[in-house]
C-alpha cells in the first residue's frame, strides 16, 4: 500500500491561506467543490483501523481501501483505483454484502505548490483546515514552514481527529459514526460539549 505523508493545520482563514499560497507560487488546481463520499466498515476493516471508501472528487470518482496504524506524519496508508461510477460501485459493494454506513458531504479546493499538494477542506460543523501531502517528510515540512505554519500546531489522522478536537465530549468516534453528514444540517446529538456555530 502507499504510505500517505501528510499533515493538517486547523481553524485557518481561507481567504488568508489563498493568499499564503499564491504569495509562494502556488498555482490553483481545482477551485473549490463539493465532494461525497461513502465509508463501508466490516469487521476486518475495523481491526486494521481502516476502511473501504467510494468518493466523487468533482473530476474523478475512486474506490479507496485506507488504513490508519498511527496518527502521524506517515501513518496513513491507502490502496486506491479509479471507477467509473459512484452509485454503481456502492451498488457492486452491495451485492457482496459491504453497505455503506455513513455518507458524508466535504468542500474541497486543491491547489499545487512545487511538488506538494495543498487542500483547503471543509467539513459540516468544523471549521476549515488545510492539508499539506507529498512524496517526502522534508517537503511537507518545507511546503508548511514556507505557508507559515508552526509544527507544534500539526494535526495527524482521519477527519474525525479534528472532530474530536473540536467535540472532546462526543459519544461517537467521529463522522465516521454518523449515518448523514451533510452542509446545512444541524450538528449531531452526539457531538456534545461545544456550541453549534
Amino acid at each position: 500500500m502507499k504510505t500517505e505523508i501528510e499533515v493538517k493545520f486547523l481553524d485557518i482563514d481561507i481567504d488568508e491561506v489563498r493568499d499564503k499560497l499564491k504569495a509562494a507560487g502556488a498555482h490553483l488546481e481545482q477551485p473549490m467543490r463539493l465532494m461525497k463520499r461513502a465509508l463501508v466498515e466490516t469487521e476486518e476493516t475495523r481491526k486494521r483501523n481502516g476502511y473501504l471508501r467510494v468518493r466523487d472528487e468533482g473530476d474523478k470518482i475512486t474506490a479507496t481501501f485506507k488504513q490508519f496504524k498511527e496518527n502521524s506524519l506517515t501513518g496513513a496508508q491507502e490502496r486506491e483505483i479509479t471507477v467509473s461510477d459512484f452509485d454503481e460501485t456502492l451498488a457492486i459493494f452491495a451485492e457482496f454484502g459491504l453497505n455503506y454506513h455513513t455518507f458524508q458531504e466535504s468542500k474541497r479546493e486543491t491547489w499545487k505548490f512545487e511538488d506538494v499538494e495543498v487542500v483547503i477542506d471543509e467539513w459540516p460543523w468544523i471549521n476549515p483546515y488545510i492539508e499539506i501531502e507529498a512524496d517526502s517528510e522534508d517537503a511537507v515540512k518545507n511546503a508548511a514552514k514556507e505557508l507559515g505554519y508552526d509544527w507544534d500546531d500539526a494535526v495527524f489522522g482521519s477527519v474525525d481527529v479534528i472532530y474530536n478536537i473540536e467535540y472532546p465530549n462526543m459519544t461517537v468516534r467521529g463522522v465516521i459514526d454518523i449515518k448523514e453528514v451533510r452542509f446545512g444540517e444541524p450538528a449531531p446529538k452526539e457531538f456534545v460539549g461545544k456550541a453549534v456555530s
